[in-house]
């Protein structure tokens, strides 16, 4: 299967972010095509819940005829979501379970992990925060997935977690990170990495008030290898076949 991690330019409009999500799944021609945290929002904590039914997603549901796109939103109910658009429509899939600081204060976490099977392919779901908790990984992996996907907004590019992931529970993984320069919400939020402090996003590229996401998105082997990566711009993407033995060996524990 042709899995692809794409890189949006964003802005603050919807239905501009819509049109770019749309241009990335046109010309990744991917089955399964993943996008980064509150990719259709940005990562902007105030914006709007959006729902699924939302007529302006039309544009991303037509272009999705033998795509699934998995998108970010911030949905009703107070949760940063992860959506799954095809040509029936779109829906959520999965809700952020960790939650940053600045986070909290406007959204809930979601209360359990969330596979969902595409052509036989078992994808275990993950956004930003999730990725750097050892126990959201492993839950995830115990329902037995053939992937492991998340979409995340941060300061470092994902390469370190992506492959602890893949290695400890034997597994692809596949992270489509931001490449926007950030709002300043972002130097608020408590990210995935310890060691990524507020003031360490407060020197970021390319101004102190708008840091700079990493891009970097791309696709690990089981064994950690890189299949594909990223650069650092946005309106990129990167694509690989991924293949899985007959035999699925989803985490370490089976």
């Amino acid at each position: 299967m042709i899995l692809a991690v794409a890189q949006p330019q964003l802005g603050p409009d919807l239905v501009a972010n819509v049109a770019a999500h749309v241009d990335l799944v046109r010309r990744a021609r991917a089955r399964v095509v993943v996008f980064p945290e509150l990719s259709l929002t940005g990562y902007e904590l105030d914006a709007d819940t959006l729902a699924p039914d939302d007529p302006r997603l039309a544009p991303l549901v037509e272009a999705c005829a033998g795509t699934v796109a998995l998108v970010g939103a911030p949905v009703p109910g107070d949760h940063i979501a992860m959506l799954a658009v095809d040509a029936a429509g779109a829906r959520v899939v999965y809700r952020k379970m960790w939650l940053g600081d600045a986070e909290r204060r406007r959204f809930r976490p979601g209360t359990r992990p969330a596979v969902l099977e595409v052509d036989g392919l078992r994808l275990g779901l993950g956004i930003c925060k999730d990725t750097g908790v050892p126990e959201h990984a492993a839950a995830t992996a115990a329902l037995g997935i053939d992937v492991y996907v998340a979409g995340i907004v941060e300061t470092e590019p994902p390469r370190d977690r992506a492959r602890r992931i893949a290695t400890t529970h034997h597994i692809w993984v596949a992270i489509a990170s931001c490449a926007n320069p950030t709002t300043a919400s972002l130097t608020t939020a408590s990210l995935t990495t310890a060691s990524l402090t507020t003031a360490s996003l407060t020197t970021a590229e390319p101004t102190t008030a708008n840091p700079k996401a990493a891009g970097r998105s791309g696709i690990w082997r089981p064994d950690g290898s890189t299949a594909a990566e990223a650069p650092e711009t946005t309106g990129t993407f990167v694509r690989h076949d991924v293949r899985t033995p007959a035999c699925r060996c989803a985490a370490s524990s089976r």
